[in-house]
C-alpha cells in the first residue's frame, strides 16, 4: 500500500513539470533584476519574478495574479506597470511586506481586463534611495490571455480541485498553475503532495532557489 501511494505521488509530481506552450517568446528589453547597491542588504538574494526562463506566460484570467520573490530590503514601496506595446494600460504602487518571501499581486477590478490574444509587458520596480523608479531594481515579464478550448474547459470542469494544477501545467497555462499551487500551499501548508508539486514546478523552470522560500500569506497588496 505504501509503495502504491509513493508511486501515485511520484506520477503526480512528474505531471507538475511545466510544459511550455508552442509559442514564440516576445522580445524583451529588460534583463531581469538590475542590482541597486542601496536596495539589497547583506546576501546574494535578488528580486525575482516567478516566471519561466523566457519570462512569458499564458493566462485564462481577465485579471491574473503576478508573483515575485522579494528579498530583505529597506525599501517599502513597489511600482507595477502593465503595457500594451508602448502604451501604459495600468500602473500603480503598493506597499511591500517587511519580511522577505514570495508575494502576489492581482490586477484589481479598476484595472482594464486583459484582452484575449494580446501580449502585455509588465514591470515590477523598487526605487532605492530615490523617488525615481528607474534608479532602482526592476524585473519584467509577459502575459497573454487566451480563450480555453472546448476540451480544456471540459477538462477543467471535471477535474478534482486538488489536481487542477496538473491540468494547467500540462496545458502550459503558467499564471493559473502557479496561483493554484500557491493557494493550495496557503490552505494546507503541511500537504506533502502539494509541496512536491510546488518543487517540481519551480525546478522545471529553473527556479530551484525559490522552492523553500516562504509565502507571505498575511500580506495583501494595498494599491495607491
Amino acid at each position: 500500500m505504501m509503495a502504491l501511494k509513493l508511486q501515485r505521488l511520484q506520477s503526480w509530481q512528474i505531471s507538475q513539470k511545466f510544459i511550455p506552450p508552442n509559442r514564440k517568446a516576445p522580445q524583451t528589453t529588460a534583463g531581469g533584476a538590475t542590482r541597486g547597491g542601496s536596495c539589497y542588504l547583506e546576501g546574494k538574494e535578488t528580486l525575482t519574478a516567478l516566471m519561466p526562463l523566457n519570462k512569458s506566460g499564458l493566462t485564462l484570467a481577465e485579471r491574473p495574479t503576478f508573483y515575485w520573490f522579494v528579498p530583505q530590503i529597506p525599501e517599502e514601496t513597489a511600482h507595477f506597470s502593465l503595457l500594451d506595446g508602448e502604451d501604459i494600460v495600468y500602473e500603480t504602487t503598493f506597499k511591500l511586506p517587511k519580511q522577505l518571501g514570495i508575494i502576489g499581486f492581482t490586477l484589481p477590478t479598476k484595472a482594464p481586463s486583459l484582452q484575449v490574444g494580446k501580449n502585455y509587458h509588465w514591470y515590477m520596480s523598487i526605487a532605492c534611495g530615490s523617488e525615481e523608479v528607474g534608479e532602482g531594481i526592476t524585473v519584467d515579464g509577459w502575459v497573454e490571455r487566451i480563450q480555453p478550448t472546448t476540451d480544456l474547459s471540459k477538462q477543467l470542469a471535471r477535474t478534482n480541485p486538488k489536481q487542477l494544477s496538473q491540468v494547467y501545467a500540462t496545458s502550459g497555462i503558467w499564471y493559473e498553475v502557479l496561483d493554484t499551487l500557491v493557494q493550495q500551499r496557503l490552505t494546507d501548508p503541511g500537504d506533502r503532495t502539494v509541496m512536491a508539486n510546488w518543487k517540481a514546478l519551480l525546478e522545471s523552470v529553473g527556479l530551484n532557489n525559490l522552492v523553500s522560500k516562504p509565502l507571505v500569506n498575511s500580506w495583501n497588496a494595498k494599491t495607491n
